[in-house]
């Protein structure tokens, strides 16, 4: 699809569920609910939750379409809001601050030879096993590109908490991906 047929699409969109329309509403929900969900599933580990809060974010995307300004990326406006819901179910759920204390690394693992053997669903699956806390952080900032205040406002800490959070992360997965640049070791040895 073009950018000029998806622009024209969204457009379509977003007047239809503005107005309600179901047909608008089912279309806006198969074209972004695949992306979304694995945006959820970053947050919430299990799957059957992760798929509620995309249902209420969704929901939520449908009531208050009219806040949306075509200002910016309609696409980022939803990721927002279903960061948001999955945040927002974390802190009802009271799982988000969960940490564990690690070992300092020892070696620097083989990185080229782990990236050549290691698929992207591998390191998302490594990227899942963190700590919740240390797993939300990561993700807001490392992969959704929020700044350490935006992630502080937004979790209801301190920017050095935050700070922390990814720091002790990303000392975890290096231990994590040390472990596989081992395993990777003995099966080729």
């Amino acid at each position: 699809m073009t950018l000029q047929i998806y622009r024209a699409k969204e457009k379509d969109w977003i007047e239809g569920c503005k107005r309600q329309n179901r047909e608008a509403q089912h279309a806006l929900y198969e074209f972004f609910s695949g992306k979304m969900y694995t945006l959820c599933c970053r947050y919430i580990k299990d799957k059957m939750e992760a798929e509620d809060v995309l249902v209420m974010a969704f929901t939520k995307i449908f009531e208050r379409i009219d806040q949306y300004k075509n200002e910016g990326s309609f696409e980022g406006w939803i990721r927002r809001i279903m960061v948001n819901e999955s945040l927002s179910y974390l802190r009802k759920n009271k799982n988000m601050y969960l940490e564990t204390d690690i070992e300092a690394a020892d070696r620097e693992p083989d990185y080229d030879r782990i990236e050549s053997q290691m698929e992207a669903e591998d390191l998302m699956k490594l990227i899942a096993s963190l700590p919740t806390g240390y797993r939300i952080v990561f993700n807001l900032y490392a992969v959704d590109g929020f700044s350490h205040q935006e992630i502080a406002d937004q979790l209801g800490i301190s920017e050095n908490t935050s700070k922390s959070q990814l720091s002790r992360a990303r000392a975890l997965l290096q231990k994590k991906l040390m472990e596989a640049d081992l395993v990777l070791s003995q099966k080729m040895n």
